[in-house]
């Protein structure tokens, strides 16, 4: 059995403006570009282990071995979910001015990480 390797190219890098993130009455909230940088580091590097995954099911690597590393992306996406709600909650700690919080949607958003 021959495995033929897919190259693929990543997207150019955007820029990050602001991220909307609900807030009360279906409006969003803009998130800090500079908090959020954390976030997008996390990304990319499961964006690297995705990568890294495919490669190992194409090399034919250990059903084990594929799986504690999606195990470990899946990880990585969830953290970085967390943190995006949690940048979003500080905000609206600090900057109360900038809208209610609308506490059922972010509950919504927490427990759909869950």
């Amino acid at each position: 059995m021959t495995t033929t390797s897919r190259r693929t190219t990543d997207p150019p890098a955007a820029t990050i403006d602001a991220l909307p993130v609900p807030a009360a009455g279906g409006a969003a909230m803009e998130l800090d570009p500079e908090q959020m940088q954390a976030v997008v580091k996390r990304l990319r590097r499961a964006q690297g282990q995705i990568g890294g995954i495919l490669k190992m099911i194409e090399d034919g690597r250990e059903c084990q071995d594929i799986v504690t590393q999606l195990a470990a992306v899946s990880k990585a996406l969830d953290r970085a979910g967390f943190a995006v709600i949690a940048l979003g909650l500080k905000q609206c700690i600090t900057d109360p001015d900038g809208g209610s919080m609308d506490v059922e949607a972010m509950e919504k958003l927490f427990l759909s990480l869950a």
